[in-house]
Parts: C-alpha cells; structure tokens; sequence
C-alpha cells in the first residue's frame, strides 16, 4: 500500500475513540461491543466518504466450527480487509443453536473490527481510562496507608486499643461481657473530680488506669455486676 492509499485508514486508525458502553455486573468491568465501535465509526466513515460492510461465513478448521468474519473498509484510496475467527461452542447453558452462532459471530466481527481499526480491549498505559484507574488505585493505596500510620501513632486510638484490650482480659477472667466491663470501667471515672474538665485523651487516660486497677485486682476475686 502506498502512503496515500493508506491516508483514510490511517485517519480512523488515529481518530476512532470507541468507548467501553458495556458492563458485566458478574465481572465488574467494563467493555465495547460490536456496536459500539459501529456506533463510534459511522461519524467519521461518513466525512470520508468510506463504507464499511462485514461478512460471516462458518469455517472448520481441524473438528471445531468457527466463525469467520471478513470487515472490508471500501475508502477513496482503496479497500482493506480484516478477518476475524470464532469457535462456535457446543452447548451453551440457556442458548439454542442459532443463538450459540449468533454469539460467535458478534465475537468475530469484533476481533475483525478490532484488527482493522487497532482497537486494543486492554488499557493502554497512555489512556486517560489507565490514568484515572492507576491514579484512583495509587491513592487508595496511599490513603489506606496515610491511615494505618496515622492510627498507629496517634496516642488516642492507642489507649482506645489498649481499653478494649483490658476490658476483654477482665471480661475473660471474670466471666462477664466487654461490655459490662467497660461500663463499669467509665462509670467510676467520672467520679473522678478530673474527668468533667478532661479532653478526650485525658478521659482515655482515666479510663484506662482504672481498667488497669481492676486487672491488678482480679487476684482478690473482683466480679462485677451487670450496669
């Protein structure tokens, strides 16, 4: 092929944006069918003045049936051909046998699409979609990090940690629920003259040094009643 013929394929080839308007809610992704390349390549078939037909015929290769479709792009500069193959399966679950041809056909026609346009199903690392999708995926990788740390060095959800550590210790040699420990726990610190006026780590403080005396204290025997 010369450079000119080549100009009109390579126009569609360079222009045509084919989005992804399917999805599999089974997989959770996204993907394009037949239709949606149509859909996207009609605009710029018409402003060049080029027609596009697709042919299917079955073929045997081997024992298998395939399905073979040939898309032919007829432009002012000359006509280009693609084809495409799909085994047809033997049974499909819910599929009679015209619709079992039917299935490989669309997939034929779209690998022949396919070919003929470079279209490229996965994302490429130059794409917009690959972008948002690797940025979306670093940040979240980041932020649940960005957490992690944060949880492990802020004094606060630390004591938070270390209450419900005790309290369950309590709970296990005393047989009673965390819960009940807990409540016992908060109850006796605010009776401490220092619990009205104290921030939230402060109180933590509090709580956590009477759940400390009380696990000191299990040796004398201490249950605690339900609140």
């Amino acid at each position: 092929m010369t450079e000119e013929k080549q100009s009109a394929l390579v126009t569609i080839q360079s222009t045509l944006k084919a989005p992804k308007g399917q999805y599999n809610s089974f997989g959770n992704y996204k993907y394009r069918s037949t239709e949606d390349i149509l859909t996207a390549l009609k605009p710029i078939l018409r402003a060049l003045n080029s027609t596009l037909t697709i042919t299917d015929e079955p073929t045997l290769i081997g024992e298998w049936h395939y399905i073979k479709a040939t898309a032919t792009l007829a432009t002012p500069d000359g006509e280009f051909k693609t084809t495409g193959y799909a085994r047809e399966a033997d049974k499909k679950k819910g599929m009679d046998e015209s619709q079992i041809t039917g299935t490989a056909s669309s997939y034929a026609r779209k690998y022949a699409l396919n070919g003929l346009f470079l279209i490229d199903d996965t994302k490429d690392a130059d794409t917009d979609e690959h972008y948002n999708q690797t940025n979306r995926e670093t940040k979240k990788t980041t932020n649940q990090s960005a957490k992690k740390s944060y949880q492990k060095n802020d004094p606060l959800i630390q004591k938070k940690a270390l209450i419900t550590g005790y309290a369950k210790a309590i709970a296990l040699a005393t047989q009673s629920d965390v819960k009940t420990v807990q409540q016992e726990a908060l109850k006796q610190a605010a009776t401490k003259p220092e619990w009205k006026t104290a921030d939230a780590n402060e109180k933590a403080n509090i709580t956590c040094h009477i759940l400390e005396e009380m696990k000191n204290s299990l040796g004398k025997d201490k249950v605690f009643e339900e609140v």
